[in-house]
């Protein structure tokens, strides 16, 4: 997508509007993960350094009620987690919008502020155009950097974009040069590893990937579905039997587009999902069911990554948020981090994967970890995303289509 950026626009002397991804996991109103904080920092610190007479950043955070202020949804410990990222003080104000926050903006001598809680408003995921008209109105200037919401059509991603110049910051431009490039020209081979616990969740990714990868990697719960439709014995092992014929199509499609598809092979098993009683077994018995991949598998998943030039990654391999079952994940992103090492570009969607990379200590270790992953997984599925689409196209060079063939 070819959408002007922060860099296309002046900001001297103008108020800037940037909505930022701030919604980050709080324990007892502390912050266990900043990661989205921080990636919102580069396109911040550009705005106030390219003279932006003011800064005003605007987030969601969890799922309040839309009533009004509740205390455990504010943006508290982010505005002070920003303060400390950044180096300078950021005034948060206590709402979006009204006379209050014009007040308060006036009599501010910080020229970094931080709006609360959008969803403080029910008028914000309803997309309600005076709620957005009068967010517009705080600023001269829209940013998006939110990636992580870009597939809501919801004001402050998309309602905005209608009443003032929209552009991406530097978050969102680099997500879409990554996720962009690995969907649509990727250095091939191009090898998708796909996990999680549902096939229906990840049917439109793998619809859209079998025109696109020369392999798919299957672990995870969902992989017990497509083993079932190849009439393997999968024991109580994760099922959606409305989705066994379906994963059969899936299976044929791959097999006459070429695509080649590699299932799990062994198992890490257990009698019942609350033991740790673990044990690597080539099947699964009736009675047990298999929590992660085995050592043939991850063997064999190896064998085909080491052939890679670009690998996308979504949905972890494993119950990986426990010991006994994360060493097939594990596994796979210590071997990712090699292979971004030789140059292999290696892409993980977002969600749980960027969990599991992050627990392992491996963050820095790879190509790009999206911050967004719902609004990833929609990417990746060939959707159109609102935030994406709502930002001002670049203008084509005059006398050429701006495809460099002139």
């Amino acid at each position: 997508m070819n959408k002007m950026t922060v860099r296309d626009v002046d900001l001297k002397g103008k108020r800037v509007i940037i909505r930022v991804d701030f919604n980050v996991p709080l324990e007892a109103g502390k912050i266990t993960d900043d990661i989205r904080i921080r990636a919102a920092v580069p396109t911040v610190k550009y705005a106030l350094d390219h003279g932006a007479a003011r800064v005003i950043l605007m987030s969601h955070l969890g799922r309040p009620s839309g009533k009004g202020f509740e205390q455990e949804f504010s943006l508290t410990p982010a505005a002070k987690r920003l303060a400390e990222l950044i180096g300078q003080p950021v005034k948060l104000l206590s709402d979006c919008v009204g006379d209050g926050v014009r007040k308060d903006l006036a009599a501010a001598p910080e020229k970094l502020v931080l709006l609360e809680n959008l969803r403080f408003h029910k008028a914000e995921e309803k997309n309600d155009p005076a709620f957005a008209k009068e967010l517009a109105s705080l600023a001269d200037i829209y940013v998006n950097d939110a990636f992580g919401t870009a597939h809501r059509a919801h004001a402050s991603t998309a309602g905005v974009a209608a009443y003032l110049p929209a552009v991406s910051g530097f978050l969102i431009e680099k997500e879409l040069q990554y996720l962009g490039k690995a969907v649509n020209n990727p250095e091939r081979p191009f090898v998708v590893i796909l996990g999680g616990a549902k096939v229906s969740d990840k049917i439109l990714l793998i619809e859209n990937l079998l025109q696109k990868a020369n392999a798919i990697l299957v672990g995870g719960g969902m992989a017990y579905t497509f083993l079932k439709a190849q009439g393997i014995n999968i024991g109580d092992s994760k099922l959606e039997k409305d989705k066994v014929d379906l994963a059969k199509a899936l299976l044929e499609k791959a097999k006459v587009a070429g695509v080649q598809i590699v299932l799990t092979s062994d198992f890490v098993i257990v009698p019942n999902f609350d033991s740790n009683d673990a044990k690597i077994s080539d099947t699964i018995p009736d009675g047990f069911m298999s929590l992660d991949i085995g050592p043939k598998t991850r063997e064999a998943f190896k064998a085909v990554l080491s052939k890679a030039r670009t690998v996308v990654w979504n949905g972890p391999l494993g119950v990986f948020e426990r010991d006994a079952f994360l060493q097939g994940t594990k596994d796979i992103a210590l071997y990712l981090a090699a292979l971004k090492d030789k140059g292999v570009q290696t892409i993980i969607g977002g969600g749980d994967s960027a969990a599991a990379v992050l627990k392992f200590g491996l963050d820095d270790k790879m190509t790009h970890i999206s911050t967004g992953g719902g609004a990833s997984l929609e990417y990746l599925e060939g959707k159109e995303l609102p935030g994406i689409t709502a930002l001002n196209d670049k203008k084509k060079p005059a006398g050429g289509c701006g495809c460099g063939c002139h």
